[in-house]
């Protein structure tokens, strides 16, 4: 019999990337890759890769844990996913990480700005707004793991810090700023004053490359200086922060490792998050078919660019396994001790806490604490680990706190043209817009955002 190219391995709904209407879509194996193939009836035939390790597609599945709920659900599913976001009773999972964009405004023009931010686009929020952002958040999840605030450039709003101030008086276990660094780089008594944030407080940096020639593609400016005096600044304060990394295939994959080096270099950088380019905002013309970088590909240069990590420290985050991959590292003085690799895949899944920030879990962050102690007996650990215990130097688990952490996370944001209403239906790192509405960031990059919102309503109409 006729034998097709492919092997089918399951079926979703997808978007059409042209006009953006729910389609069928069906997930294939091919040559050890993974693609979605759908077909519009108006605008014809798609193939996305969507992966390119099928054994590491396939192993998601058993990281799929229960979902968690927020308390209060704020629109009714009515149309179907995507169309009903705010969040609606559908949905799967609730807010592990939320942002607040307080600004549209920002002192960059990047040219992959996902909401079209510059410093003459739209405006400030008013602190009322802010605030009520915040307590929306605060409503739908009681206590919320992980609030970003953001924007545009969220350093130049004219009540920076009275928002974070009120944010400090709410019951939020972990606050970022999501910012360029151009503040923290040119005063220094602005980055003193972010410290009094902390502890749990970190600041989530845009790095994105070493080389001119990359950041003028993405940011439109060389910005190296300012990266390094902003690093100086931080690492003087030792302010916890995180590396924020866009990645685009040809233009800085290369330099994965270079940066997982340097980060785990500077005493301030608790880890690296790469995300792949999403097609959205500026990007809208972008080449899906040869710029486009999957999640797998990441992790696949992670591990051929850095001496650390092998394919069992790279795993998926149970809570949005599709589009969230986590790795962590011991930092002891110069010895960097790969963490994950020790971590039961049960006690993941069955642990009932957030396992995006799985430094805030104490539990599971006791036990990994525990394995490297010198008080771990040999009837308590493998024989692998006791031989790696008995080549480190003396660790005392009471000693080790966050400064010891390191985390390596690639976060995907699905787009037009690899949506999978599946993982949609997973996503926990969401967004509140204007109107006061929780919304899964992919979605509001699609549908939610102003000059989308017509657009989304004539759908409905359909």
């Amino acid at each position: 019999m006729p034998v097709r190219k492919y092997t089918y391995y399951d079926y979703t709904i997808s978007l059409c990337p042209e006009c953006l209407k729910r389609i069928d879509a069906k997930i294939v194996f091919e040559n050890n890759n993974v693609f979605m193939l759908k077909r519009c009836p108006e605008h014809g035939n798609t193939k996305v890769l969507i992966a390119d390790d099928v054994e590491y597609y396939k192993n998601i599945r058993n990281y799929n844990k229960p979902s968690e709920m927020p308390y209060k659900f704020n629109t009714q599913t009515h149309y179907g996913c995507p169309y009903d976001c705010g969040l609606c009773p559908d949905h799967e999972q609730h807010s592990c990480l939320t942002i607040i964009e307080i600004t549209d405004r920002c002192n960059l023009t990047c040219p992959t700005c996902y909401a079209g931010s510059s410093p003459a686009h739209g405006r400030h929020r008013t602190f009322e707004e802010v605030k009520q952002m915040l307590d929306t958040i605060v409503e739908n999840e009681k206590e919320p793991d992980v609030v970003q605030i953001s924007g545009g450039e969220p350093t130049l709003h004219p009540h920076f810090f009275e928002i974070l101030d009120y944010a400090k008086t709410l019951p939020i276990k972990h606050i970022m700023v999501n910012t360029n660094g151009i503040e923290i780089a040119k005063d220094f008594e602005f980055a003193k004053r972010l410290q009094s944030y902390a502890p749990d407080f970190e600041i989530y940096l845009q790095f994105d490359s070493f080389k001119e020639e990359a950041l003028l593609s993405l940011r439109g400016g060389d910005l190296r200086k300012i990266r390094e005096k902003a690093i100086e600044n931080l690492n003087k304060l030792n302010l916890s922060t995180t590396l924020v990394v866009t990645l685009q295939k040809g233009l800085n994959d290369d330099e994965i490792g270079k940066i997982i080096d340097y980060a785990l270099e500077q005493k301030c950088v608790r880890g690296v998050t790469f995300q792949p380019t999403q097609i959205a905002g500026r990007l809208e013309n972008f080449n899906q078919e040869t710029e486009r970088i999957t999640l797998t590909e990441v992790r696949r240069k992670i591990l051929e660019q850095t001496k650390i990590f092998n394919s069992d420290d790279l795993i998926p985050v149970p809570c949005n396994p599709d589009a969230l991959v986590m790795g962590y590292v011991l930092k002891l003085e110069g010895n960097n001790i790969p963490l994950t690799r020790y971590i039961n895949p049960a006690d993941l899944l069955d642990n009932s806490k957030n396992t995006i920030v799985y430094e805030q879990d104490r539990e599971l962050h006791q036990k990994m604490f525990e394995i490297f102690s010198t008080g771990t007996s040999t009837d308590k650990a493998s024989s692998k680990l006791h031989t790696l215990l008995c080549c480190l130097p003396a660790i005392e688990a009471p000693k080790l706190s966050y400064d010891n952490l390191f985390r390596v996370i690639i976060m995907q944001f699905i787009d037009a043209h690899n949506f999978d209403v599946r993982a949609i239906k997973k996503s926990c790192v969401h967004i509140v817009n204007k109107d006061n509405k929780i919304i899964p960031f992919e979605t509001m990059n699609l549908f939610y955002r102003d000059e989308k919102k017509e657009y989304l309503e004539k759908i409905k109409s359909i």
